[in-house]
């Protein structure tokens, strides 16, 4: 008979898992040429990430999955549910004591999700919020990483036709 794991054992899993999962969609988010392949793999480990963060994590680890899975639905084209994710981690980091690099994140990712639907008002506000805030990060290494992130997002957005919009909801 096998032995089975405690829970500290597999509370110690999890939090392996949500890391390694996290490096790892992270990782393909910088690659500028991704396959489709390593596209579905980036959004499963973002996915992992969140979900074994969600065994035993505190909820700004929630928070920060929304982050990454904003971030990758925002660079799979999927603006719809990278803005859902954006947003609640926008919530969460305006409501709860955060570091100031969550906060600039936050606002950044709703510029990228706003960005992929075509919403320019909303692109420009939050696009402006991130780079003030991204700006503003007290420390240097903090700050190098979320520029270095905050440089893929687009700058302008030209907003969708109606014809755009249709096209875009029905490959949704």
């Amino acid at each position: 008979m096998s032995e089975q794991p405690t829970q500290e054992m597999i509370d110690k899993w999890h939090r392996w898992f949500a890391v390694e999962c996290n490096n790892r969609a992270w990782g393909l988010t910088s690659k500028t040429d991704r396959t489709p392949d390593e596209d579905r793999d980036m959004l499963y480990m973002a996915y992992s990430s969140a979900y074994h963060w969600s065994k035993v994590g505190a909820p700004v680890n929630d928070a920060r999955a929304d982050v990454t899975l904003a971030h990758v639905h925002a660079l799979l084209g999927h603006g719809r549910p990278a803005l859902q994710h954006a947003q609640r981690c926008l919530t969460f980091f305006e409501n709860n004591a955060s570091e100031d690099w969550d906060i600039a994140f936050a606002h950044a990712e709703v510029a990228h999700a706003a960005a992929v639907l075509g919403d320019v008002a909303l692109h420009a506000k939050h696009y402006a919020a991130a780079s003030a805030r991204g700006a503003a990060i007290a420390e240097d290494e903090d700050r190098r990483v979320f520029l270095e992130e905050f440089s893929r997002i687009p700058a302008t957005v030209r907003a969708r036709s109606e014809t755009q919009d249709l096209d875009w909801i029905l490959r949704q």
